[in-house]
């Protein structure tokens, strides 16, 4: 039997169980251990779900394989419904909010055959950068307790590196799936808006903004991974009016041009960033791609109208509504935000230039169809640098400059680990059209071919 199962991919945890080779309740049962042995240490998991995923390797073994992740077992974010366990949204008002059925994405994982294993933790209602909540506690960096593991899928992130999962589900409004990606050394996918349906908790609607820029997505430790989640994942659900059947392959494009974005006005990129993404432009130009560095468009701009879409849905009584269920701090947070764009535009303004700059955007990828550049604008910071009264919204804004056109512009994204410098996870972050995942996970394949994936790693355990 091959040894530390957890160690391995999704992709090779299917193939093992499918020759034959180990069972699944041995593979569910190596990645229970490894939630016992160091779950402790990061808090990244919340709810293990030992009883009925022992049953459910069973039933697996002693079936035919039902699907491409036949007896794999997966974990998922607690603000995604999984019926069995609560879609706690990381609140002490939802403790025992128990859904009445699985969110498609759940439902599609296991009828590709995988096995619900644990539920991870993220900040209160996903509204931060860092992973932290009065229910469940904090999640620590698996690399550095004192830093962020970035949010608000902190805790699958945080699993996922350290060897609890081998694949989790996730969501982005503002990198969420990107963010604790690249803090915690793994790889995620941002689908395109509309390529997988995203049905918030228990069915309750939302404003425009969750309409126009939410998504659901998987993340792992491989590119495989992630491409096997995609095709599981994506198409149409009538619970969701805004997702669609879309093909998953498009044309070869007519000209293999890649744009590097190495500078970004106003930040001073970490270096280690900017050395993986001229790296990644090495090996692009190896694969036959015609490399430049350029600035992306008006991205001043798009990040400005994120944060309009975003303030649309934050009148008075939402806020008022959000204050009885969250602490704080995190209220004050949204206050500020709400305060600082009290003098926004209409909504039909915003919208009318969103659909302007999405146009921009889609002529900029016409010329490079792929664009590599930073997931973050800047390195982990400490935990809670977000929540500063002064200087936190700005934390938030300014690390997520070249995160927010995945989201306003509906565009897809993986955020991809390529090593380690200076004892932290360092990557690249591709960036392609609507609808050309294709593409971001090819670039991102020939990258990974030439890197070392960072993950998985036994966690530096926070100090007392």
């Amino acid at each position: 039997m091959p040894e530390a199962l957890w160690k391995h991919t999704a992709v090779e945890l299917a193939a093992l169980i499918r020759e034959r080779q180990v069972s699944s309740r041995e593979v569910v049962e190596a990645h229970l251990d490894r939630i016992a042995e160091v779950n402790g240490q990061v808090n990244a998991v919340t709810v293990t779900l030992a009883d009925t995923a022992l049953a459910g390797a069973d039933a697996a073994d002693r079936s035919e394989s039902s699907g491409p992740l036949h007896g794999v077992p997966f974990t998922i974010k607690e603000n995604i419904d999984c019926v069995g366990s609560p879609t706690t949204q990381g609140i002490p008002a939802l403790a025992e909010a128990m859904p009445p059925s699985d969110a498609p994405v759940v439902e599609r994982m296991k009828r590709a055959g995988a096995i619900p294993l644990a539920r991870t933790n993220l900040p209160e209602l996903g509204g931060r950068l860092d992973t932290d909540n009065p229910l469940r506690g904090r999640t620590f960096n698996p690399w550095n307790p004192k830093l962020t593991p970035g949010g608000s899928s902190g805790g699958e992130a945080a699993a996922l590196a350290t060897g609890m999962s081998p694949i989790g589900l996730g969501n982005d409004i503002l990198g969420s799936l990107r963010n604790p990606a690249y803090c915690c050394g793994i790889t995620s996918l941002k689908p395109s808006a509309g390529r997988i349906p995203c049905v918030l908790s228990m069915g309750v609607d939302a404003g425009m903004s969750v309409q126009a820029m939410l998504v659901e997505g998987p993340m792992a430790r491989s590119i495989a991974d992630l491409r096997l989640g995609l095709s599981i994942l994506a198409g149409r659900d009538v619970r969701d009016p805004r997702s669609v059947d879309a093909p998953l392959e498009g044309p070869e494009p007519e000209a293999r041009r890649a744009a590097l974005v190495t500078a970004i006005p106003g930040f001073d990129l970490p270096a280690a960033t900017v050395a993986e993404i001229r790296r990644a432009g090495q090996v692009l130009a190896a694969a036959g791609w015609s490399v430049e560095e350029v600035e992306p468009p008006e991205l001043d701009r798009v990040n400005e109208v994120w944060s309009y879409v975003m303030a649309g849905d934050m009148d008075e009584q939402s806020l008022q509504d959000q204050d009885a269920l969250i602490t704080p701090e995190l209220a004050a947070v949204f206050r500020q935000i709400s305060e600082r764009l009290a003098s926004a535009p209409s909504n039909s303004e915003v919208h009318a230039e969103r659909s302007r700059l999405s146009r921009v955007w889609s002529e900029f990828f016409a010329a490079y169809p792929v664009a590599i550049g930073p997931t973050w604008t800047c390195l982990p910071w400490p935990i809670d640098s977000d929540l500063d009264p002064v200087t936190g919204i700005d934390t938030t804004l300014g690390t997520a400059h070249f995160i927010s056109p995945a989201n306003v512009l509906g565009l897809p994204s993986v955020a991809l680990a390529t090593g380690v410098a200076d004892g932290l996870p360092t990557g690249v972050q591709v960036y392609a059209d609507r609808w050309r995942e294709d593409l971001c996970l090819a670039a991102a394949e020939q990258i990974e071919a030439e890197c070392s994936m960072p993950t998985p790693i036994d966690p530096i355990p926070p100090s007392n």
